[in-house]
């Protein structure tokens, strides 16, 4: 290892202080744990999504048929109405 790669290799300065690498340390940890619950948050919201989309397609078919029943009963009663 010659002059110039020991001036190139990476090296704490012993000025640096020992709580300030933990702390650094400690704050990627945390955020490594806050994305991790963020993304299991994620998947949560898209399940729910995919459920209320299911419900929401159900509901839909079930407006069509109220008003298609709707419209069954408006012409029945205005046959017997005729009658």
């Amino acid at each position: 290892m010659g002059a110039d790669e020991e001036s190139r290799s990476w090296r704490i300065d012993r000025r640096v202080p020992l709580a300030l690498v933990f702390a650094v340390m400690m704050q990627t940890g945390v955020g490594l744990v806050w994305a991790g619950s963020a993304a299991q948050r994620l998947d949560m919201l898209e399940t729910g999504a995919d459920e209320s989309r299911e419900l929401i397609e159900r509901t839909t078919r079930l407006e069509e048929r109220t008003r298609s029943i709707d419209a069954t009963v408006t012409r029945i009663e205005a046959k017997l109405d005729r009658n």
